[in-house]
């Protein structure tokens, strides 16, 4: 899609920054020619980073830049060759990006980040270390350009290395095809609205899953792609109405900011027509607030990860999603038989999207079974093509001897005024061997009024029985709760009971 509209609409933007934009007959050229002297400088450092794989994988680029403009320039050029890439986040801690960097077996760092590349030199780190801009200025064959995308893996080869969410545990990477990422690109231009022209803003920076797919399913149909380093410029600035955006694609957490800045100025947002929202539960009232401000907007709130791809959407209704129609479903039991519909259990499925492991270094836990079926064990009940999403492995507990959903839990108190952020935990109990308790964030209704609410909508089994304060709750860089550092904090003494 890129080399066709190069070719046949040079000047149409691609990729649109605050102070900088590209169009596809620039982004073509620029990638291509950076991809090129990618490949050069590669030759040179006789880079053999991955050359140990069985079997082996090309060579794996690291991105680490500062802009998200520029790490979407960056993105398209490593994607042109037969390499993988991953996104390394450049506020991350030190520590963190060298582990990814490190773990993933990466060949080369593409980083205009002082404290990374100090920290690589230091380590004695084998690999290449080079800036965009060094790419940009080496200058290369001409005939070589027209080359890169004849060079660039098969379908079934993995170009991209992706991390899970670190919300249940420590990150574990994975790998996506081309193929695997065009069955997810299918389902955008059938089901999340990205088609030819569309203005799409995705703000954030692309070391989230949700922005750099974005800026994949935008080029890929031919759409223009609006970025931002941060989530607030969402509603900070007034570029969704300068710039024509009509859809936005965003975290749940930034979509319920927005709604605040759609009331107090509304002008700025008249033009949206289709909000898109993954990564994390979209309660009830965040979605009635939306439909609120945004007279004129549709709400799809998509259900997925990274290492499954699309599996469904909001369509069903009434909390339920409901299921692509290229996913095959199935809930099974702790023992790994399949259950009966709407008994609670682990969602496994295959579809064209799935990843087939992860990586070893990162993690033992498997991904697939023997049959092709993956899971990431979320929790929930399948009713024919619809799925309620109850929580993540861990999120189901027992109490008492009754079997109960923290998320359910959390979800009797959306709606609830005074209450702006909460998480339902399980505790050690003498007597019922774990309890519910319930972690608010910041000023929140005192334990009685939390305690009636719950009586009201709550079977007894699911009631907190202790209700815990803190300052902030822990999030993962995408915005959600991260409910084991909750408990942890609470386990320490660090909430007010």
């Amino acid at each position: 899609m890129l080399r066709r509209i190069a070719a046949e609409d040079p000047d149409r933007p691609a990729i649109v920054g605050r102070d900088a934009c590209m169009t596809y007959g620039e982004l073509h050229t620029d990638s291509r020619r950076t991809s090129t002297a990618l490949a050069h400088a590669l030759a040179d450092a006789c880079a053999t980073a991955t050359s140990g794989a069985h079997p082996p994988l090309p060579p794996v680029i690291a991105i680490c830049l500062s802009t998200a403009f520029d790490t979407a320039r960056a993105v398209v050029a490593v994607e042109a060759g037969a390499r993988i890439l991953t996104v390394v986040d450049a506020h991350w801690p030190v520590a963190l990006q060298m582990q990814l960097i490190v773990t993933t077996g990466a060949a080369a760092v593409i980083t205009d980040v002082p404290t990374i590349r100090a920290a690589l030199h230091s380590a004695g780190w084998s690999g290449l270390v080079i800036g965009l801009d060094d790419l940009e200025r080496t200058p290369s064959p001409a005939s070589t350009h027209a080359d890169t995308d004849a060079n660039a893996a098969a379908d079934d080869a993995p170009f991209l290395m992706l991390t899970s969410s670190g919300t249940t545990g420590p990150p574990k990477a994975f790998l996506k095809t081309r193929r695997q990422y065009a069955a997810n690109i299918d389902v955008s231009r059938d089901h999340l609205g990205a088609r030819d022209g569309v203005a799409t803003f995705a703000p954030g920076p692309m070391s989230y899953s949700l922005t750099l797919y974005t800026l994949f399913e935008v080029l890929a149909t031919g759409g223009r792609m609006h970025v931002a380093d941060r989530l607030d410029e969402l509603w900070l600035s007034s570029r969704v109405h300068d710039e024509r955006i009509t859809r936005l694609v965003a975290v749940p957490a930034a979509v319920t900011a927005l709604t605040d800045a759609a009331r107090r100025h509304p002008a700025r947002y008249d033009g949206i027509d289709l909000i898109v929202t993954g990564g994390a539960g979209f309660p009830a009232s965040a979605r009635a607030a939306v439909a609120d401000a945004f007279l004129h907007a549709r709400t799809i709130s998509y259900f997925g990860t990274g290492e499954l791809g699309f599996i469904g959407d909001d369509r069903a209704g009434h909390d339920s999603i409901r299921l692509y129609p290229q996913v095959e479903a199935r809930v099974r039991g702790d023992d790994g038989s399949e259950l009966a519909p709407g008994e609670l259990g682990s969602l496994w499925v295959r579809s064209p999207s799935c990843s087939a492991a992860y990586l070893a270094g990162t993690t033992s836990t498997p991904l697939t079974d023997g049959d092709g079926w993956a899971s990431v064990h979320d929790q929930g009940r399948l009713r024919g093509r619809d799925f309620t999403f109850v929580g993540r492995a861990g999120d189901v507990v027992t109490t008492g001897g009754h079997t109960v959903a923290l998320d359910e839990v959390e979800r009797a108190f959306d709606g609830m005024p005074g209450l702006s952020a909460w998480c339902a935990i399980a505790e050690s109990d003498d007597r019922l061997g774990l309890r519910i308790a319930l972690v608010t964030e910041g000023d929140a209704p005192p334990a009685a009024e939390l305690r009636r609410w719950a009586r009201e909508r709550l079977a007894p089994a699911a009631r907190p029985r202790r209700w815990h304060t803190v300052t902030e709750l822990p999030r993962t860089a995408g915005g959600k709760i991260r409910r084991a550092a909750v408990a942890d904090l609470v386990a320490v003494g660090r909430g007010r009971s």
